[in-house]
């Protein structure tokens, strides 16, 4: 099998650790194999891959996006090392505000399957990185929505000492409890 499906804390929420084949050339690796996923259950249609190149200190998130263009995304790192995070926003959810954090770096090639219902966000701990996501649904900006990552009371423990290098749109995140009930998925 060429992948290992491991569930985490939040039982939606699966680390993904691909099967690598390396040898003093190098190495090779499937990221994704639809069958695969399929049989362990998770059946999201991946319509588009993003990449993003980011900084030491550098954090995005938390970003998510309302149905019906609510997304599910794997993200791996393919350079560098990440905490990704991901905070499950269903109210209806047992598991409701409760969060994963996970470490993905270029050596360990771990991915992070995050459903539907979920915001998302990564700090970057290497002088750079770069991160490699599918995502279900497409880029709505009528739809997007984003909670300020040092929220108190989610109390994400990102792992960091210092201060994050935001964009403008996430140092203007709202907290949780100004957000609209209908923000929410």
């Amino acid at each position: 099998m060429p992948f290992e499906f491991i569930e985490t804390e939040i039982k939606d929420v699966i680390l993904v650790k691909p099967k690598v084949f390396g040898d003093s050339r190098g190495f090779f690796l499937e990221t994704y194999k639809k069958e695969e996923f399929e049989k362990f259950g998770i059946k999201d249609d991946f319509i588009q891959d993003n990449h993003s190149k980011s900084s030491r200190g550098v954090l995005r998130g938390l970003h998510y996006q309302l149905n019906p263009n609510a997304q599910s995304k794997l993200v791996r790192c393919t350079k560098g090392r990440i905490i990704d995070v991901a905070l499950d926003i269903r109210k209806n959810s047992p598991t409701f505000l409760k969060w994963v954090k996970k470490e993905l770096t270029e050596e360990n090639k771990l991915e992070l399957f995050i459903p539907k219902g979920f915001a998302h966000g990564f700090v970057v701990l290497s002088d750079e990185a770069e991160v490699m996501y599918k995502v279900s649904g497409k880029y709505s900006p009528k739809d997007e929505r984003n909670i300020i990552w040092n929220d108190k009371d989610i109390n994400i423990d990102w792992g960091i000492d210092f201060e994050p290098n935001l964009s403008e749109k996430d140092k203007i995140a709202p907290k949780l409890k100004d957000i609209k009930d209908g923000d929410l998925l």
